[in-house]
């Protein structure tokens, strides 16, 4: 209830929801959801199609958050409600089926991770994939626009530097354990490596504890509570036992979960204590860099002559409320050029799995993005975030457009790695 009533029902937060600005729908802004979690709390109103599909619907993007005036910790709130209807409400059975094997049997086994990404790679080396696409097989499942935000394989896995130490370079300044992610070490290999080649040249050593596993976001987001409870519990003993500076994470969804560990258990729970500990070294890889100042060998960093814009990840700038620590790293570069995006602090539809549940409503916000990127011309599009970078890679294909899009820390890989003219 104390959660519930901090909520003043004011409106303030409608135009920064991004389904509410699709839908114009006061059920699908944030103070018609509170409003419809509250009743269901209490009983007044059933849990119901209605209110699953209402649920369901929303990004958990918590831009509500930023603006709000109350601090309602919409997040929490969200998430909470989700897990109730995983408890209590039936879902079609292919639903269920799906959303099982997504979350208690693949994304927790990092073993079943790598198989799948080999198949896929498979699938996307050998010419397959083309045949399929110009086939029209997707156009007939409805599978066409699902199958485009398919992330492309990246060989070596990151799986294979899991208990590796990476020795700064030059003067040691600090030691660091690294979030390596699940998906992302098969999808985001590179961005992994570049992560550690920028922060070992700062100075900063790295360790990779062997036995980290799935941040349990997705399955948290999505209300698999006792998924996320489980990840979380192997990963706090993974990252126990050693003393670190800090806890480093590429990934704004990952790192905004591993900040809330301690939501995942009650306080008379022993692993609260070990979640307050674990959370308050946990920081998003910007977030550490800006803190801890770039330095020679990455000063002076080589010239990017580049029209940059930067377009925030929302569980990073209204998760995390780390807004300007991309942008000051990105102004570091010589000849970069840094526009601002209109609208940068409006969700790309994203928002973990939301592309691949609620795709229709994904792309509208996805199709709004590209335009707002169009009107200010970049040649490259940065972000902070894995599932942002897909879906942003996957906006340039169905705009047709020509940016690249990278992660804050590539671009500054690249500049570190430049040829010096």
């Amino acid at each position: 209830y104390a959660d519930y009533s901090r909520c003043v029902h004011c409106g303030l937060r409608l135009n920064h929801c991004p389904t509410y600005r699709l839908w114009h729908q006061e059920a699908d802004g944030p103070r018609g959801r509170i409003r419809q979690m509250s009743l269901v709390d209490q009983g007044q109103l059933p849990l119901g199609d209605s209110f699953v599909t209402h649920i369901d619907r929303c990004l958990d993007c918590r831009a509500c958050e930023t603006a709000c005036p109350s601090a309602v910790e919409y997040g929490k709130l969200v998430e909470h409600s989700r897990a109730l209807i995983e408890r209590d409400y039936k879902r079609p059975v292919l639903t269920r089926i799906a959303r099982n094997l997504a979350f208690r049997r693949l994304l927790p086994h990092s073993d079943r991770i790598a198989t799948l990404a080999r198949l896929i790679w498979l699938y996307q080396r050998s010419g397959l994939q083309r045949f399929i696409r110009f086939s029209g097989m997707l156009e007939l499942f409805g599978l066409a626009d699902r199958e485009q935000l398919l992330p492309e394989i990246e060989t070596p896995f990151f799986f294979k530097e899991l208990g590796r130490t990476f020795p700064a370079v030059g003067q040691k300044r600090a030691r660091v354990a690294f979030f390596a992610g699940c998906v992302a070490q098969v999808a985001f290999a590179r961005l992994n490596d570049s992560t550690i080649r920028v922060l070992n040249a700062n100075g900063v050593e790295v360790v990779i504890p062997k036995t980290q596993m799935c941040c349990g976001a997705l399955a948290a987001h999505a209300g698999v509570r006792d998924t996320a409870r489980e990840l979380a519990r192997k990963n706090l003993l993974a990252f126990a036992g050693e003393e670190f500076d800090a806890i480093i994470t590429n990934a704004a969804g990952c790192g905004s979960t591993l900040k809330e560990y301690d939501h995942l258990f009650t306080e008379k729970e022993p692993e609260y204590p070990q979640a307050l500990a674990f959370k308050s070294k946990v920081r998003d890889i910007t977030e550490y860099l800006a803190g801890l100042g770039i330095v020679s060998p990455l000063r002076p960093l080589k010239p990017l002559y580049l029209r940059v814009t930067y377009q925030d990840s929302c569980h990073l700038l209204h998760g995390q409320k780390v807004r300007n620590a991309p942008r000051d790293l990105l102004k570091q570069i010589p000849g970069l050029e840094l526009v601002e995006l209109p609208h940068s602090d409006i969700c790309c539809g994203s928002a973990g799995v939301y592309n691949v549940t609620q795709t229709k409503a994904s792309l509208e916000l996805l199709d709004d993005k590209m335009k707002n990127i169009a009107s200010i011309k970049p040649e490259v599009i940065v972000t902070a975030n894995p599932g942002c970078l897909l879906q942003l890679r996957a906006g340039v294909k169905r705009a047709n457009g020509k940016q690249e899009v990278m992660h804050v820390v590539e671009l500054l890989d690249r500049s570190m790695r430049a040829k010096k003219l």
